[in-house]
């Protein structure tokens, strides 16, 4: 019940497990406690679980994005591509009527493909003419079907391809006070002097015992100013100094973003778009910029900038666009692996020689035999 009275130990319990991060259900079922009654202590010790800045997005980027769900009937796709939080995207499909789950539109490259296959082309013509790639033709003279991540082939196998490890280290993200935090981020230590999260966990236990700032900072070795100021900084509720959040507060302030140099400089961003159409190489177009303006160091852009350019930042048609405009014409960046990480050949395992049946080396059946 809401209404129930509980002990300062569970509430302490409460907050020390919602600090540590996770979400408000979580740590009130660890602690023992309803639900409604860890809302009502969260409200009034003035912490919260919503964003620090709400997600705002304009109304033309929500019309590109109705627009595209409904020429190509993938609402997750298109809303990675123009960068829109999936759960808003399903929920502006779902407002506008829209159901991705009815069958998909007929792909008319392919009916094209394959109409000019029925005429007489070969696949070479014929996938020169729809503008596409020699592995989508195969796929479509042969009947196989693209999913994601695998292929169904005309007499209804599925095959799975294996998740690919090109030694990234995936995100992991979290709910805790403040909004989603990326926990390998805050879990990096970068220096040893900036105050980590072991250190601030024992401000918290040293803070409680009742010791001065300066006591607390020969204690921990540091300078009663660095002591003063995270304190100062870092609490954020009536229930005093809160070690992760603290820490979590501290890397998210960290951060410097900026706009990145290609969308930054209009001159800089026709030149390397024109260059791309003239299907120069990034790497062309980066020496390039030194020989034609070389009393200009606003007009200098390196290799992996322009393709940071294409595959990150840019968004929708702009990303389409630049994408096709590289020699490969890829609109997602191909991974590169690890020299020591390998990958199998056949996706199905293979079959060993040690686990052939026994009756095979007795060679009764004439196709046990080998040939000379």
């Amino acid at each position: 019940m809401a209404g129930k009275r509980y002990t300062d130990e569970q509430k302490e319990e409460f907050f020390r497990l919602l600090d540590r991060g996770g979400t408000v259900r979580a740590a009130a079922r660890a602690a023992g406690v309803h639900e409604k009654a860890g809302y009502n202590w969260l409200r009034k010790t003035g912490l919260t679980m919503q964003r620090a800045t709400p997600r705002v997005y304009p109304s033309e980027l929500k019309d590109e994005f109705l627009r595209l769900v409904r020429e190509r009937q993938i609402i997750s796709t298109v809303a990675h591509e123009l960068g829109i939080h999936r759960p808003t995207a399903y929920a502006w499909a779902r407002k506008a009527g829209i159901s991705t789950s009815e069958a998909r539109r007929v792909n008319p490259r392919r009916e094209e493909f394959l109409r000019l296959r029925a005429a007489g082309l070969t696949r070479a013509e014929a996938r020169t003419r729809v503008g596409a790639d020699a592995r989508s033709a195969t796929d479509w003279d042969k009947g196989i079907t693209i999913i994601s991540r695998g292929r169904i082939y005309p007499d209804g196998r599925i095959v799975r391809y294996p998740e690919q490890n090109n030694g990234d280290v995936p995100e992991r993200r979290t709910r805790a006070i403040g909004g989603s935090v990326d926990l390998n981020i805050v879990e990096k230590v970068i220096h040893g002097r900036y105050v980590s999260l072991l250190e601030r966990e024992q401000l918290q236990d040293l803070r409680r015992t009742g010791l001065s700032i300066r006591r607390i900072a020969a204690e921990m070795g540091r300078s009663p100013s660095t002591i003063s100021r995270e304190l100062r900084r870092n609490t954020v509720s009536t229930r005093g100094y809160m070690p992760h959040t603290a820490h979590r507060l501290s890397v998210k302030r960290r951060a410097r973003p900026r706009q990145p140099k290609i969308l930054a400089h209009d001159a800089l961003r026709c030149y390397v778009q024109t260059k791309l159409k003239m299907k120069w190489s990034p790497q062309q177009i980066s020496h390039r910029l030194v020989k034609d303006f070389p009393a200009a160091p606003e007009m200098r852009v390196s290799t992996e900038t322009i393709y940071q350019a294409i595959y990150v930042h840019a968004r929708g048609e702009l990303k389409r666009s630049l994408g096709q405009q590289l020699r490969r014409g890829r609109i997602a960046r191909k991974p590169h692996r690890q020299a020591d990480a390998r990958r199998p050949r056949f996706v199905d395992p293979m079959n060993a020689i040690s686990n052939r049946p026994s009756a095979v080396d007795s060679r009764d059946i004439p196709g046990h035999w080998e040939s000379q």
